[in-house]
Protein backbone atom coordinates (compact mmCIF):
# COMPACT_ATOMS: atom_id res chain seq x y z
CA UNK A 1 0.00 0.00 0.00
CA UNK A 2 1.34 3.39 -0.88
CA UNK A 3 -0.72 5.54 1.48
CA UNK A 4 -2.34 5.17 4.87
CA UNK A 5 -6.01 4.24 4.68
CA UNK A 6 -8.14 6.80 6.49
CA UNK A 7 -11.49 6.16 8.17
CA UNK A 8 -14.37 8.34 6.98
CA UNK A 9 -16.08 8.70 10.36
CA UNK A 10 -15.66 7.92 14.06
CA UNK A 11 -16.96 4.43 14.98
CA UNK A 12 -18.30 5.82 18.28
CA UNK A 13 -20.09 9.08 17.44
CA UNK A 14 -20.12 9.13 13.62
CA UNK A 15 -18.44 12.53 13.34
CA UNK A 16 -15.96 13.18 10.52
CA UNK A 17 -13.47 15.38 12.42
CA UNK A 18 -10.67 12.80 12.71
CA UNK A 19 -6.91 13.33 13.04
CA UNK A 20 -4.06 10.80 12.97
CA UNK A 21 -3.13 9.80 16.53
CA UNK A 22 0.25 10.20 18.17
CA UNK A 23 0.34 6.64 19.58
CA UNK A 24 1.57 5.05 16.37
CA UNK A 25 0.53 3.62 13.03
CA UNK A 26 -3.22 3.17 12.56
CA UNK A 27 -4.32 5.29 15.51
CA UNK A 28 -6.92 8.01 15.09
CA UNK A 29 -8.40 10.67 17.36
CA UNK A 30 -11.93 12.04 17.12
CA UNK A 31 -12.12 15.73 18.00
CA UNK A 32 -15.90 15.61 18.49
CA UNK A 33 -16.10 12.91 21.20
CA UNK A 34 -12.44 12.96 22.37
CA UNK A 35 -11.99 9.23 21.78
CA UNK A 36 -8.95 7.52 20.30
CA UNK A 37 -9.13 4.27 18.35
CA UNK A 38 -6.87 2.05 16.28
CA UNK A 39 -7.47 0.44 12.90
CA UNK A 40 -5.44 -2.37 11.42
CA UNK A 41 -5.67 -4.68 8.46
CA UNK A 42 -5.88 -8.32 9.53
CA UNK A 43 -5.83 -10.02 6.13
CA UNK A 44 -8.09 -11.42 3.46
CA UNK A 45 -10.75 -14.02 4.16
CA UNK A 46 -10.65 -17.33 2.38
CA UNK A 47 -13.55 -17.94 -0.03
CA UNK A 48 -16.55 -19.45 1.73
CA UNK A 49 -15.73 -18.18 5.24
CA UNK A 50 -18.06 -15.20 5.15
CA UNK A 51 -21.04 -15.37 7.54
CA UNK A 52 -23.43 -14.09 4.87
CA UNK A 53 -22.79 -16.87 2.37
CA UNK A 54 -25.67 -18.45 0.47
CA UNK A 55 -26.91 -21.79 1.75
CA UNK A 56 -26.71 -21.08 5.47
CA UNK A 57 -29.33 -22.07 8.02
CA UNK A 58 -32.57 -20.11 7.99
CA UNK A 59 -34.08 -18.88 11.22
Amino acid sequence: MSERAAPFHCPYCGDEDLRPGEQGHGTWECRACSRAFQLRFLGLLAPGTSSNSVGGEEI
